[in-house]
């Protein structure tokens, strides 16, 4: 039986109420690849950055440290992680409760489209992560880029340590996206959109960007 946007929130409800806490603490030992992302956005004063999934507001607040001026919008699925957003964001960001597959963003976050989206390792965690991806592509504004992190195929760790690890996020219900690259390329011939796809050392985690 598919996922329901309702099931998946109360089950990230369920995983992130005594995790919040937590989250940002734990998650910087592995969740590799953030931080480049962030510094490779070029975004410029006046534009509007969207985090799908934005989880607490980490990275949405290192953004704002890093591309002074940017407007901040996030959306996320549970409502447990938009509590750690809206307190570490105050009134810095705009952030709404959505559904990462398909949302209003007009409605929800007052834009029609956004010069910067980004996806960090959110993919691995959406049951429907294609119709995400799709949906964040179809956000941009003319001259906007979607900037996208998440597990790789770690093909570069020795075979126990990545069944450790691949056991380890399962878990927590996260599931590499060993297919985004050609996700990636169909999404970006859908939208006229210019594509590159990078993978970090060891193939921990991979970065795609797709350009209007």
């Amino acid at each position: 039986m598919a996922t329901t946007a309702s099931d998946h929130a109360a089950l990230m409800d369920r995983v992130y109420r005594w995790q919040r806490p937590i989250y940002d603490l734990t998650r910087k030992y592995y969740l590799f690849g953030r931080d480049r992302l962030i510094r490779e956005l070029e975004a410029r004063p006046g534009m509007s950055v969207l985090e799908i999934g934005c989880g607490t507001g980490r990275n949405l607040a290192m953004v704002a440290k890093h591309w002074r001026g940017v407007r901040l919008h996030g959306l996320d699925i549970s409502g447990e992680m938009l509590r750690g957003a809206r307190k570490r964001l105050g009134m810095s960001g705009t952030l709404a409760l959505g559904d990462a597959t398909r949302f209003d963003a007009q409605s929800l976050l007052g834009r029609d489209g956004f010069e910067r989206v980004m996806l960090s390792y959110a993919l691995s965690m959406i049951p429907d992560w294609e119709a995400a991806l799709a949906q964040a592509a179809a956000t941009l504004a003319p001259g906007g880029s979607l900037h996208v992190v998440d597990f790789g195929d770690c093909a570069g760790l020795p075979h126990p340590l990545r069944a450790l690890l691949t056991g380890w996020l399962t878990q927590f219900h996260v599931s590499p996206r060993l297919d985004l690259g050609n996700a990636a390329a169909r999404v970006a011939h859908e939208h006229g959109l210019r594509l590159e796809h990078q993978r970090g050392p060891l193939g921990y985690y991979q970065i795609v960007r797709l350009s209007r």
